[in-house]
């Protein structure tokens, strides 16, 4: 039975390289295995550990019976020896793996000191006078078992979020054949297939709804409580959770692409991906290893030189060894690592960096890119106004989507919902002209329609219609029929009902927000008064975020910057915390240090303290580890020793597995809730 092996300790490293859900059930599979396997041992050191316990002098004196018979040291000696080799055998191959990569760590330790003692009590036996220390090498092997057990089981719980993750994907899928729908497993899927989802099952991958409508829970992928309602034509998540309609859909791509898999593969990286707080820690865990063999032959040689006999000092070096063994602080960081990444995950929060998530913390501004972010995002008709008597606000409406239904632009869109809403037909276009920056133009049933902005009219001094009036958050487009000026359209992109509570609570934690847009002056300075921001930057093109960014920076803020990475990833990538919202399709694409899947504002104000909740853990957890060693090693070395208090190795292997417990349920304590008030 192999022991994962890697620099830091054996649990960190199974933490990293046998805990990968990504890998499937076989990475789960082989830490299952390696949890039982310790298990195993940990019983059988036991049910050897009793006769070694009744067998050993020491306690036979303490107990007041006298036992010894001809032959019983040897009894001793082989069942100790079976204690060695069969339950410290993952500790000495650690050991052999430690020496191998010129790395010594935590196994260097344990290794080392069962070995002494063993080889000490063997040369007991076979003549050398003095006291033998098997039942204290058997109760210090049964208690480093079961301290590697109890935590490998809390490593295993610290990832079982991201397990439940990959659980999310269903394994059958229904596919629809010509005439019949036959069951497939998910992962021969390939582009263009139809499946077939009954009411209550999850999505089978990402895909089109084809036929039919339904509800969807999204909450497990997205972190969005309520059920999205999924019509022909919409996209759907793999893993999400079907109401009581059931649909056809039409498979988008393989489900190694889909977006839980790349959620999924997220949440794996950044598990790995080391931040500052952790390569403290393991530099604290490789100085605490030097500390303990200096430490450990240092008492030995005070002891054994002051006139103490050599099992008195060797057994002091032994317990010194081990109480230092730098376990707790081995899984100090990497088990709050492991959980913070993948409950965020869990709540539509997917970080792609783990040092701009710890960043999080030292925030002073957030830049808001609006669109998207603190508004909704889409642009609906707020009014339609007719210039000219014979021609009704339908007419006009219906002749300006004619020249928008090529167009994807927001206020396209938003002109062409209206039209839906209203049953109108759309006609046809000839001639279709973009007026670059200013709109379009094109012959609609043999007029000329030209559908512009405010700035048309002023450069070709057309002036604007009498009693003519905008209120601040409207964009208006006009519309002119053969030359002659018709009507306007007015449409207005309302604010995100969480955003005036987000940038509250951001104040609350003395952070700036600073909205930066392209829209006009009017438009940004009504929406950041509204929702009582810093200040506002205007009328600002793609390109130049970038340069605003660094302007706050040189002013000395730590700057993170939300935008949709698409357009903003030069500013994403140049800000100290890349913040992109609501593009959960293109999640590999992003610069962006964090995505959030939903464009909820509110949840950069929980990424912030949930990032300060992190790291709090983190360095909770290093202080505990460090700490504790301050208190046991001087105690372990004998320092108190004319005062009577004295820690026996078991004491000590208690105490070190104690700590390292402790650590592991204080990093299980970690919860999003309390930072994730979902309305």
């Amino acid at each position: 039975m192999e022991h994962p092996h890697n620099s830091e300790s054996p649990s960190h490293s199974t933490m990293q390289h046998d805990h990968n859900p990504a890998m499937g059930m076989a990475g789960h599979n082989h830490h299952a295995m390696m949890i039982a396997d310790f298990r195993k041992r940990f019983y059988v050191v036991l049910v050897l550990t009793v006769p070694i316990m009744l067998l050993s002098t020491m306690i036979q004196q303490f107990i007041g019976v006298n036992w010894q018979f001809t032959g019983s040291p040897y009894i001793l000696f082989a069942l100790s020896s079976a204690v060695f080799f069969y339950g410290g055998w993952p500790f000495l191959k650690g050991w052999i793996d430690e020496i191998k990569t010129k790395n010594p760590g935590m196994m260097f330790l344990i290794g080392f000191a069962i070995t002494v003692a063993y080889i000490y009590s063997v040369a007991i036996v076979f003549g050398l006078k003095g006291m033998d220390f098997f039942w204290e090498l058997a109760t210090l092997i049964l208690i480093m078992l079961l301290g590697h057990w109890i935590e490998m089981k809390s490593v295993a719980g610290a990832s079982k979020e991201l397990e439940l993750l990959v659980q999310l994907m269903p394994s059958d899928a229904h596919m629809v054949m010509p005439g019949m729908v036959h069951d497939v497993k998910t992962d021969t899927l390939k582009e263009n297939d139809i499946i077939l989802v009954k009411p209550g099952e999850k999505v089978a991958a990402d895909g089109i709804v084809l036929e039919g409508e339904s509800y969807l829970n999204e909450s497990m992928l997205t972190g969005e409580s309520k059920p999205v309602q999924k019509i022909k034509g919409n996209k759907v998540i793999a893993g999400s959770l079907n109401g009581n309609g059931s649909f056809k859909v039409t498979v988008t791509h393989a489900a190694k692409d889909s977006y839980l898999s790349q959620v999924v593969k997220l949440v794996d990286d950044a598990q790995k991906s080391k931040s500052k707080t952790q390569l403290l820690a393991d530099t604290a865990a490789k100085w605490l290893t030097v500390i303990a063999i200096v430490a450990g032959i240092a008492t030995f040689l005070y002891w054994y030189l002051t006139g103490q006999t050599l099992a008195f000092a060797m057994e002091r070096m032994v317990t010194v060894i081990v109480i230092c063994c730098p376990h707790a602080l081995g899984l100090a960081v990497p088990l709050v690592v492991a959980r913070s990444t993948a409950l965020s995950a869990k709540s539509g929060l997917l970080i792609k960096n783990r040092s701009a998530f710890e960043n999080a913390r030292k925030i002073t501004t957030i830049v808001f890119d609006k669109t998207g972010t603190l508004t909704v995002g889409k642009f609906e008709v707020s009014k339609i106004v007719s210039l000219q008597k014979d021609i009704n606000e339908n007419e006009i409406i219906r002749l300006a989507s004619a020249l928008e239904q090529k167009s994807e632009h927001p206020i396209a869109t938003g002109i062409l919902q209206k039209v839906k809403d209203l049953s109108i037909t759309v006609p046809a276009t000839e001639n279709f002209n973009a007026i670059t920056g200013k709109g379009v133009e094109a012959t609609v049933e043999g007029k000329k329609i030209v559908v512009v902005s405010p700035g048309y009219l002023t450069e070709n001094n057309i002036p604007l219609p009498e009693g003519f009036t905008a209120n601040d958050t409207e964009t208006v487009v006009f519309v002119m029929i053969n030359n002659a000026l018709a009507g306007y359209i007015a449409l207005s992109d309302e604010i995100r009902p969480e955003s005036a509570g987000a940038i509250k609570t951001l104040k609350q934690n003395k952070i700036k927000s600073i909205l930066l847009t392209g829209d006009n002056n009017q438009v940004a300075k009504s929406v950041s008064e509204t929702l009582g921001m810093d200040s506002f930057i205007a009328g600002v093109l793609p390109h130049q975020k970038l340069e605003k960014i660094k302007e706050l920076q040189a002013k000395g803020e730590f700057v993170a910057m939300t935008g949709d990475g698409v357009n903003d990833a030069p500013a994403l990538a140049i800000a100290d915390v890349g913040i992109a919202v609501g593009s959960g399709s293109d999640i590999a694409a992003e610069t962006a240090g964090i995505v959030l899947v939903n464009s909820n504002p509110k949840d950069i104000v929980n990424l912030i303290l949930f990032g300060k909740a992190t790291y709090r853990k983190m360095i909770q957890n290093l202080i505990w580890a460090t700490g504790y060693n301050l208190v046991a090693l001087p105690l372990a070395a004998g320092v108190l020793y004319k005062q009577g208090i004295l820690l026996s190795p078991a004491a000590g292997a208690v105490l070190m597995t104690l700590s390292t417990i402790i650590v592991a349920i204080n990093a299980s304590r970690l919860s999003i809730n309390a930072h994730f008030a979902r309305k």
